[in-house]
């Protein structure tokens, strides 16, 4: 396995992580309204995307090559969406909530990135 996909599983399983912690966090320790919604929101596309870090290093390793680009841009993506809500909800000021569609355009990408990446794998049949 090549560095980056050792480091993109890294950062996916700590984001798997940070998105349960920010899930408990929603339901056992805030109080407002919004910032439980933020904080769910972020948490819920954390995971998926966590997941989907995975999901694009195997098909990377499997042959399709442009999966690790996929990889990066849901890791850059998961930061920036996941993370302005997380810092939103815990009273950050609203601006930071500018970097939450730049986040979620990279998620978008890293999903048509990912579908570029499997048509590049060869059949092995």
């Amino acid at each position: 396995m090549t560095r980056w996909g050792r480091i993109f599983l890294v950062l996916a399983a700590m984001s798997g992580f940070a998105s349960v912690l920010a899930g408990a966090y929603a339901r056992h320790g805030l109080a407002g309204a919004s910032a439980q919604d933020w904080m769910k929101t972020g948490s819920s596309y954390g995971v998926i995307h966590a997941l989907a870090v995975f999901a694009a290093v195997f098909v990377a390793r499997i042959g399709g090559r442009r999966g690790l680009a996929a990889a990066g841009l849901f890791v850059a993506g998961g930061v920036l969406f996941s993370g302005s809500l997380y810092a939103a909800a815990l009273g950050a000021p609203a601006a930071v909530l500018m970097a939450t569609p730049v986040g979620g355009l990279a998620l978008m990408a890293g999903w048509l990135a990912l579908a570029w990446a499997c048509l590049g794998i060869e059949k092995t049949t």
